[in-house]
């Protein structure tokens, strides 16, 4: 080890090894850092739960040094997903900001087959939404005062069960997902969506514009449970909408008409 106290070789080694640093690490440095790579940048403010367009993102070519391992690199990837993080423009699309599915505070809105609706009622009144205390699940009867301008009170036939799906703040943001992260300062409700069929939108609609509608909780559980009072609601308003056999209904058409043809002919005879 005496060769480095000397003072002429340890000025060698440091010249060498500044040699090398200066024409041998800095030149690869110098070409990673130039070198290029497309990426998915945002060219539109983008929140949480949006659906992501063509037009929200582009590619554009930036530096390859020091980007993410996670950053989406072709728009095929991105559109079409779901934003898990509001999204500012010129932010760069990362992999852990987006998900397939919807935001969980609208996941219901995209449940739906076609065979029922959401519909959403206004809570005029604290008390008309139970004070607030609904969420996603409950089984509901809609109560209606001076229904049909009658003067009585009544519940009617087609809304003696219904689930809820969705309560909002007037804000649009849903205060059910709210009580399930606590927090404290939550708005109060102002709509509560329900799913319902398109009869039970058409009563409903008519009683937004025409009164004033409670809300009553009749069950919170188990989906298992709350299955059997909509299956007792779809026998009633199976009961009060029967579907019409068309065939049945064309066949008797035909045969009346065939009855008028013949008295016709009958009375030319």
């Amino acid at each position: 080890m005496n060769i480095f106290k000397n003072r002429s070789v340890v000025g060698v080694l440091c010249i060498l090894l500044s040699l090398l640093i200066c024409f041998g690490v800095t030149p690869l440095f110098n070409r990673a850092v130039s070198e290029k790579t497309e990426i998915v940048r945002v060219v539109k403010e983008i929140k949480v739960g949006d659906e992501i367009t063509d037009d929200m993102v582009q590619t554009v070519e930036v530096g390859g040094y020091g980007l993410p391992d996670n950053v989406l690199r072709q728009t095929d990837t991105v559109i079409g997903k779901y934003a898990a993080a509001d999204l500012s423009v010129g932010d760069y699309v990362l992999s852990t900001k987006l998900t397939d599915t919807p935001a969980a505070d609208n996941a219901y809105l995209y449940n739906l087959d076609g065979t029922k609706q959401a519909i959403s009622v206004t809570i005029k009144s604290f008390a008309e939404g139970l004070s607030g205390k609904l969420q996603s699940g409950d089984i509901v009867s809609v109560i209606a005062p001076d229904y049909n301008g009658q003067g009585s009170t009544v519940i009617p036939a087609e809304l003696k069960y219904v689930e809820v799906i969705g309560v909002t703040a007037s804000s649009g943001a849903d205060v059910d997902a709210a009580k399930d992260t606590g927090d404290e300062d939550q708005e109060l409700p102002s709509t509560v969506t329900l799913l319902v069929t398109p009869e039970q939108s058409k009563v409903l609609a008519s009683l937004e514009a025409d009164g004033t509608i409670h809300l009553a909780l009749v069950y919170r559980g188990t989906a298992e449970n709350a299955a059997k009072f909509i299956a007792a609601q779809e026998e009633t308003l199976a009961a009060l909408y029967p579907v019409k056999d068309t065939g049945n209904a064309q066949e008797t058409e035909d045969v009346s008409e065939t009855n008028q043809i013949t008295e016709v002919e009958s009375g030319a005879e």
